[in-house]
């Protein structure tokens, strides 16, 4: 039976990068790019025929910050396949990053840079918004509207015939420090992106915990530093133009410095590899480069503390179609674990 596997954020960068690395080791999967920019879309989707003439690509049109559109994809998609295998939550949104140049600056000559470039801490601000849907931007785009994706596409990802496997890309941004279940969507904060990826990491954790029994997996990666459209809107372009030699030198000491795309969907395309009950539910599956640039994953425990007692299950009320937080479209249920280790 031909896998079938489903990309969100495919056109570029990481995604792009995953799918040419998975059609040239399976080249009779069947591959859907789920898109906001069809246009680009079909721009990524020609360039992959090129190097896979033979391949069988298709495009979903899916803006995952409008839960009208992630309805209508995922409706379209269960028209189209009768499975699926592998769901890659990819897409992802950083808007309008700020950095405070004065903790920059101090941190670039200090004996704390691998770790401040690694993962921004203490530099990055955003400023986020309210989508049509009543929901905080970024929370609606990199985790509710991925998690309604999974709830839709339930009944291809639950077969008693095969496991699947659904995969979150996080970020070494996510931190426990910007998360609060008491503002799940970061609406009094300034680092909604960390505080998005770090929910994924715990939403991960509470879709094993309910869906194992039922042949659903999810795991949850960190591509280390990649530079893509994210990261180079972060600084002007003349800037990272400067300080590219430097991070060059300082991967030979760190292996957290992907840099490239391809580096970084290493443990994305890893855990195709693998069976997907074979894979630890609590753990973090880092994207890594040596100093000699050989790649590698490898995995960590997802940072949790002792005050985590619930994980946050989200139950839409999918029958409701007039998507606004005012008319109840969705159901927030604590999801509560028995423990959750440090």
């Amino acid at each position: 039976m031909k896998k079938v596997v489903l990309v969100t954020g495919a056109n570029s960068g990481i995604g792009l990068a995953l799918c040419e690395r998975l059609l040239s080791q399976d080249a009779q999967l069947q591959l859907c790019l789920a898109c906001r920019n069809m246009q680009r879309a079909e721009a990524a989707r020609q360039a992959l025929l090129v190097s896979h003439p033979q391949a069988q690509v298709t495009l979903l049109h899916l803006d995952v910050g409008n839960m009208r559109s992630v309805l209508r994809a995922a409706e379209e998609f269960k028209q189209k396949y009768n499975r699926l295998d592998y769901l890659y939550l990819n897409a992802g949104i950083m808007p309008n990053p700020r950095v405070d140049h004065k903790a920059f600056y101090k941190g670039l000559f200090s004996s704390n840079v691998v770790h401040m470039f690694a993962t921004g801490e203490g530099l990055l601000t955003q400023e986020d918004k309210v989508t049509p849907n009543g929901l905080q931007e970024v929370f609606a785009t990199n985790l509710f509207g991925h998690f309604l994706l999974v709830r839709e596409l339930e009944p291809l990802l639950c077969q008693m015939d095969h496991n699947s496997l659904v995969i979150w890309t996080s970020s070494s941004n996510a931190r426990r420090s910007a998360f609060s279940l008491d503002d799940i969507q970061h609406q009094k904060g300034r680092e909604p992106y960390s505080s998005s990826k770090y929910a994924s990491d715990l939403l991960s954790l509470a879709l094993n915990r309910h869906y194992n029994n039922r042949g659903l997996y999810s795991s949850v990666i960190c591509p280390g530093l990649v530079m893509t459209y994210l990261t180079y809107g972060i600084l002007p372009s003349f800037f990272w133009t400067l300080i590219m030699p430097i991070m060059w030198l300082i991967r030979i000491f760190t292996n957290t410095f992907t840099l490239s795309p391809y580096n970084g969907a290493d443990a994305l395309f890893w855990l195709f590899m693998q069976k997907p009950e074979s894979l630890d539910p609590m753990a973090k599956y880092h994207s890594l480069t040596s100093g000699l640039g050989n790649n590698y994953t490898q995995p960590h425990k997802v940072r949790t503390d002792s005050q985590i007692l619930s994980l946050i299950f989200f139950m839409p009320i999918l029958e409701c179609m007039d998507f606004h937080v005012s008319q109840l479209l969705f159901l927030f249920v604590p999801f509560i674990m028995d423990t959750v280790h440090k």
